[in-house]
């Protein structure tokens, strides 16, 4: 099982740190394997608006942009990137700001322009191995705020073995639950509403491999935009549980299993020919997974 530190805590926040957290769910019996930070220690890195972008006069593959980082003055960088561009919002690393790898931003001059910062990569911070041009952030990241802050990278992947005994902690909230009960932090579950069935539609399900499955539930749900973007905060927390982030659809579906510990599963109703049958699989048969 793997879950972000910080999505378990928004269920039970015992007054301790991180490594003592794992220590005292290992010594329950859930052993943790890994507490790994998601992020690498840098500082002096915000939120930044490109103003406008303009040719470096010296060099080809340069440009020379004007950028907001909510300082109250607008700074001066050069910036190679191939994506920069007016309007966006990136991390931007101030004069004095520490980066991975102990490397110091100084304001410089490049090919003769004076440079008073850094438009950062994914790679620069230390997020990932994408290093093809600027860590592109949401339009309504707030100028100025620390990138750690914004992307809530103080955060650790912790990594359980379970024994085949503790399926009930095969969730976050069931994760939260142990937690709680060997810490006496309180326990906060999300409120979770029931929602009246507005539609008389019906989609037949046949269980036919009952030792399977023992309780097969659904609801046909019009009006939804399968094109609509996933949350930042949900995909954050899906990607540090072992989940690769696809759709808004799919990852509500991942989120809620992840969270609940409860499978789900959206069909699109236009392509089902027939009932739903749960089944062993037959024979010659093969299944197309979505990678």
């Amino acid at each position: 099982m793997q879950l972000s530190e910080q999505w378990l805590r928004a269920y039970a926040n015992p007054p301790i740190g991180s490594d003592e957290l794992a220590a005292r769910l290992t010594m329950s019996g859930l052993e943790v394997e890994s507490n790994d930070p998601v992020a690498p220690p840098f500082d002096g890195v915000v939120v930044a608006h490109v103003k406008s972008v303009s040719r470096h006069p010296n060099a080809d593959r340069l440009t020379v942009c004007e950028v907001d980082d909510g300082s109250g003055s607008i700074k001066q960088i050069v910036c190679g990137a191939p994506n920069v561009a007016a309007g966006i919002r990136v991390p931007c690393a101030r004069v004095g700001a520490l980066l991975p790898g102990d490397f110091r931003i100084r304001e410089a001059k490049v090919r003769g322009v004076d440079s008073q910062g850094m438009l950062c990569s994914a790679r620069e911070l230390g997020l990932s191995e994408d290093h093809g041009g600027l860590m592109i952030l949401a339009a309504d990241a707030p100028v100025g705020q620390g990138v750690r802050d914004y992307l809530a990278l103080d955060d650790h992947r912790l990594t359980i073995k379970l024994t085949p005994n503790r399926g009930d902690c095969l969730s976050v909230i069931g994760v939260a639950r142990e937690v709680a009960a060997i810490t006496g932090a309180p326990l906060h579950l999300p409120a979770i509403r029931a929602v009246p069935a507005t539609l008389e539609e019906r989609l037949p399900v046949k269980v036919q491999a009952p030792d399977l499955c023992g309780r097969f539930s659904g609801r046909v749900i019009r009006g939804l935009d399968a094109k609509a973007p996933t949350p930042e905060w949900i995909k954050r927390r899906l990607e540090r549980s072992g989940q690769r982030p696809i759709s808004a659809l799919v990852d509500i579906s991942n989120y809620v299993m992840l969270e609940l510990g409860r499978p789900a599963h959206v069909f699109d109703l236009d392509k089902v020919n027939g009932a739903l049958e749960v089944r062993w699989g037959h024979k010659g048969e093969t299944v197309e997974l979505l990678n």
